[in-house]
């Protein structure tokens, strides 16, 4: 048999055990660690079978087969797991062979299969894995696994009726998948099969690549296929966009829009109550909003509220997880949740207090694609204001975050939950100017190499609150000291004078403000006939606040977008005072280049025993385009370059 039958014969379900032969042979010529060698093992195949019911449950089988090309591939595989949420999804390990690099074929008694809590962080939903150990292998080896699943990604609110009730998905009589086509293993073949009912309209595309395709009328049913062989990996760009953004993967969906997905998310929680108010509530909220005089004072009041005082942890709260919000009682009582039990806090506190709120959902990190399929893994708050125009808020993103919405969150997909219904939308570009870093300084270098001087750093929006995260984030004992390891980071001899920074948890008051006096023995090398050192202020000093410079500017060859964490304008200024029989031999130069998105300008020259300089960058998105890298990775080059090239005093005599 060859080994394309081979394949078509395990993909469609035939027995195995007549095969042993040709599936050894497939294995030993699917090839080795010399035809693939970055990768530790080899998926010689990769099929899932699906068979959807009338009411939106579906029966999965998936089958794999994967050969071991390296020993740090039999390591990280001699334990096979599948994890799954008992509340809304059943799992079943049904076998598990061995293929030896010799020939021997060992199956693994499926009792042994262990069913464990899943490790957790900040959410404790009840997850937990089945779990089956493989036990030693070698290089040369393969594993097959056959496993079944039924039911959904997210748990629910639990219906009464037969044991698969519980396993139908949200949409009742809707079925949606997103099928990555990616992996970071080579596959040489994947097969995504699933069978749908006739009477379903079915929406689906395929993203960043080609596969073939097929559909064919089975026993009431429509069968659809995709297969696509020879999946390599993709390289891992700096600072690239998510694998779902730029692979290739199948979106698919019974559900007619985005709008009656939005109609759906806005009545589920309606129905299930999840914003009614209680008299505790009531009073809470009026104490918060009492010396409000707006009605973006009191959005912002109510916001703010929520998002510091509403700790991020997810516990298991019984019905009402996924997409069903938990009430507000609830959330009121035990003071923590997770992203949408927060965004549910507010919408609840929003009402008593006279607005019209509701939730909505994102996906924080990747795009949203328009099939409507549940590309979502955040839960967000939107406010209708008096002129009629929603507001979005996100309530766990902004903790001592003087904005409202995250403008980490820009150029992202959302989706409200309103009673209108809405389309799927885009959340706007946020002003480079909205999230400015600027330091100002005074210097002076003496004779003896020592430099002292003072600055103040401002910053607001974002790049505040990257700055204020030193103290939000750590013990108040700490803060002097996280101070002082920004000066340490740029000499080991730094000492600070002065320093005030004011309350920095009253983020509320105003945007950052710290002023620094300090001094820096040795800060510059001294000769006989010259003086050296590097620029102070440019010297990259609270680098926390500037994530653009984290990005390696030689990497040339870009294929995929990328992204920063936030738009950002950058101001640096510093006037610095020299000895007074000293000259300056660095030229006076500008630069400036650049478009409306990126930007850079810096100046450099000498007056009277002060040597002044300055350095603008602009950089006006959070995602940007392939193409947009020359010019970004210049103007981070330029800002290196700047803090790196020493200004050389020459000494007269």
């Amino acid at each position: 048999m060859t080994k394309k039958l081979v394949i078509l014969a395990i993909l469609f379900g035939f027995s195995l055990t007549a095969f042993t032969g040709p599936i050894s042979d497939l294995i030993k010529n699917s090839g080795s660690s010399t035809d693939y060698p970055n990768s530790d093992i080899l998926m010689i195949f990769d099929s899932t079978n699906v068979d959807v019911q009338e009411s939106g449950l579906s029966y999965v089988n998936t089958h794999k087969l994967f050969k071991i090309l390296t020993t740090q591939g039999a390591k990280k595989n001699n334990v096979i797991k599948y994890g799954y949420d008992p509340l809304s999804a059943y799992v079943e390990i049904q076998k598990v062979k061995i293929y030896r690099e010799n020939g021997k074929v060992e199956e693994i008694d499926p009792s042994l299969v262990m069913d464990y809590p899943a490790p957790a962080r900040a959410i404790y939903w009840g997850a937990r894995e089945k779990m089956i150990e493989v036990g030693r292998l070698e290089p040369g080896d393969a594993v097959e696994v056959f496993l079944f699943k039924k039911g959904y990604t997210y748990a629910l609110l639990q219906e009464e009726g037969d044991d698969d009730e519980r396993y139908i998905p949200p949409m009742r009589g809707h079925y949606y998948d997103i099928v990555p086509f990616w992996s970071g293993n080579p596959i040489l073949k994947k097969v995504y099969k699933v069978a749908i009912p006739a009477d379903k309209t079915v929406q689906y595309e395929f993203y960043n690549g080609e596969v073939r395709s097929s559909m064919v009328l089975k026993d009431g049913k429509k069968v659809f296929t995709f297969t696509k062989n020879d999946i390599l990996p993709i390289k891992r760009e700096p600072g690239m966009v998510a694998y779902s953004d730029m692979a290739p993967k199948l979106l698919m969906s019974t559900s007619p829009d985005w709008q009656a997905k939005s109609l759906w998310f806005y009545g589920v929680n309606e129905d299930f109550g999840s914003f009614e108010t209680t008299p505790e509530i009531d009073k809470k909220v009026a104490e918060i909003v009492k010396d409000a005089k707006t009605e973006m004072d009191s959005i912002s009041l109510l916001t703010h509220w929520v998002a510091d005082e509403i700790r991020y942890s997810g516990i298991s709260m019984g019905e009402g997880e996924g997409y069903t919000l938990h009430t507000g009682e609830m959330n009121f009582t035990d003071r923590c949740g997770v992203c949408k039990d927060k965004a549910g806090m507010l919408i609840t506190m929003l009402r008593a207090a006279g607005f019209e709120s509701y939730p909505a959902m994102t996906m924080a990190g990747s795009r949203i694609d328009y099939i409507p399929a549940d590309q979502f893994n955040h839960s967000v708050t939107i406010v209708k204001l008096a002129n009629g125009k929603y507001k979005l808020l996100d309530p766990t993103w902004v903790p001592f975050l003087r904005e409202l919405w995250s403008s980490a969150e820009q150029q992202q997909n959302y989706l409200m939950g309103v009673p209108e219904g809405a389309d799927l939308s885009i959340t706007p570009i946020s002003a480079p100017e909205k999230h400015y870093f600027k330091i100002h300084g005074n210097s002076e270098i003496l004779s003896n190499g020592t430099i002292k001087g003072e600055f103040t750093l401002t910053a607001e929006g974002q790049s505040d609150a990257a700055i204020r995260r030193m103290f939000a984030s750590g013990y108040r004992t700490e803060w002097d000291k996280n101070l002082e390891k920004e000066f340490l980071n740029i000499s080991p001899q730094a000492q600070i004078l002065e320093m005030n920074y004011g309350n920095p948890i009253d983020y509320k008051s105003g945007p950052i403000l710290i002023t620094i006096k300090f001094i820096i023995p040795d800060y510059a090398v001294v000769t006989d006939e010259e003086i050296i050192f590097k620029p102070f202020i440019a010297s990259n000093i609270f680098k926390r606040g500037m994530s653009h410079l984290y990005f390696n500017h030689d990497f040339k060859d870009r294929k995929h977008p990328f992204r920063d964490r936030c738009s950002r304008y950058v101001e640096l200024n510093e006037s610095i005072k020299i000895p007074a029989n000293t000259q300056c031999i660095k030229e006076e130069i500008t630069n400036s280049f650049g478009n409306d998105i990126i930007s850079y300008n810096s100046d450099f020259g000498q007056g009277s025993q002060t040597i002044k300089y300055f350095e603008k960058i602009k950089l006006g998105k959070r995602i940007y385009n392939a193409d947009e890298w020359p010019l970004f990775s210049k103007a981070v080059k330029f800002q290196k370059d700047f803090a790196n090239e020493p200004i050389i005093l020459k000494i007269n005599k």
